[in-house]
C-alpha cells in the first residue's frame, strides 16, 4: 500500500478515536440508524447521479491507486533513453520487439518500427492523454460527489432527529440524549467526506498528474528517436517535465567516459 495513505488513514482515524475516547463516554458515538441515513443516503444519491459501471470503476481505481505503485517520470526518461540507444545501435525497427507493462509505450514503439511519421505519432499519443484525462476525471468526480452528498445526508439525519427530539418535549429527560444523537449523522457526515471520499479524490488526481507526465515524456521521447536525436538531447527535452531537484544526472558508458578524459583540447593538441 501506498506509505503516505496509509499514514494518513492511521493518523487520521487515531486523532478522532483518541478525541472520542478522552472526551469520555465513546457509546453515545455509535447510533445505527444514523450511519444507515448517511451512508445509505450517500450510496443512493450517488448512484441517482451517476451509471452503476462507473461507479464500480470507481472504486477499482481507488483500489489500484492505493496498492499499486505509479511509474516515477524519471524511470521513463531513463526508459525513454535505452529506446534511443536501442534505436540508434540497430535501428527503429527493432523496437517493435520492445516488451512493456505499459500499453502506450508498446503502442508508441510499434509506431517507431513502422516508421510512422512524426504528426501520426503526436496525434495518437495526444488522443491517449486526453482518453486518460478524461477517464480519470470521471472517477474523481464520484468521489468528489460522495463528498458532497455525505455532509448533506449528514445534516437529514439530523433534522430527523430534532424533529424526533421535538416531539417528546414533554419529557425534558430526553432532550439531552435525544440532541445528541441527531448531531451524530452530522458527525458521521463529516467524517466521510473529509476522511475518507476527498483524500481519495486527492489521490486520484495526483496519480492522474503523475501519469500524465509519463504519457507526456513517451510522447516527446518518441518523436525525439523519430528525428535520429542524440540521446543527449533526448534526455535534456525530457528532463525538463521533472524539478530540478529530481533530475538524475545521466549516465554515459564507461568507454564513452574513457575516451572523453583522453580526448584533447585544441589548445593541448596545439602545444603538443
Amino acid at each position: 500500500m501506498d506509505f503516505a495513505s496509509l499514514l494518513g488513514i492511521i493518523s487520521g482515524l487515531a486523532l478522532i478515536i483518541s478525541a472520542i475516547f478522552l472526551g469520555g463516554n465513546a457509546d453515545v458515538f455509535v447510533n445505527v440508524p444514523g450511519l444507515m441515513i448517511v451512508a445509505g443516503g450517500t450510496i443512493a444519491a450517488i448512484l441517482l447521479t451517476v451509471q452503476f459501471k462507473d461507479v464500480l470503476n470507481a472504486f477499482k481505481a481507488a483500489w489500484i491507486v492505493f496498492t499499486r505503485d505509479n511509474t516515477n517520470p524519471q524511470e521513463m526518461i531513463d526508459t525513454m533513453l535505452e529506446l534511443s540507444r536501442v534505436s540508434h545501435r540497430h535501428g527503429l525497427l527493432k523496437l517493435g520487439d520492445v516488451e512493456s507493462d505499459s500499453h502506450v509505450l508498446k503502442r508508441a514503439c510499434n509506431l517507431l518500427s513502422e516508421a510512422a511519421s512524426e504528426q501520426v505519432i503526436r496525434n495518437t499519443l495526444q488522443n491517449e492523454i486526453d482518453s486518460l484525462i478524461a477517464r480519470h476525471h470521471s472517477v474523481q468526480d464520484v468521489f468528489r460527489k460522495m463528498a458532497a452528498s455525505a455532509p448533506a445526508f449528514g445534516m437529514l439525519g439530523t433534522l430527523i432527529g430534532l424533529i424526533q427530539m421535538l416531539s417528546q418535549l414533554s419529557n425534558p429527560d430526553t432532550i439531552g440524549p435525544a440532541m445528541a444523537v441527531a448531531l451524530l449523522t452530522t458527525f458521521y457526515g463529516s467524517v466521510l467526506a473529509t476522511m475518507v471520499f476527498l483524500p481519495i479524490a486527492g489521490k486520484l488526481h495526483a496519480r492522474t498528474l503523475t501519469e500524465v507526465t509519463n504519457l507526456e515524456i513517451i510522447r516527446e521521447g518518441c518523436i525525439s528517436i523519430l528525428t535520429n536525436d542524440h540521446y543527449m538531447h533526448v534526455y535534456e527535452q525530457l528532463a525538463s517535465y521533472l524539478p530540478e531537484a529530481q533530475r538524475k544526472p545521466i549516465k554515459i558508458g564507461k568507454e564513452k567516459a574513457a575516451s572523453a578524459s583522453k580526448a584533447k583540447s585544441p589548445a593541448q593538441e596545439r602545444r603538443s
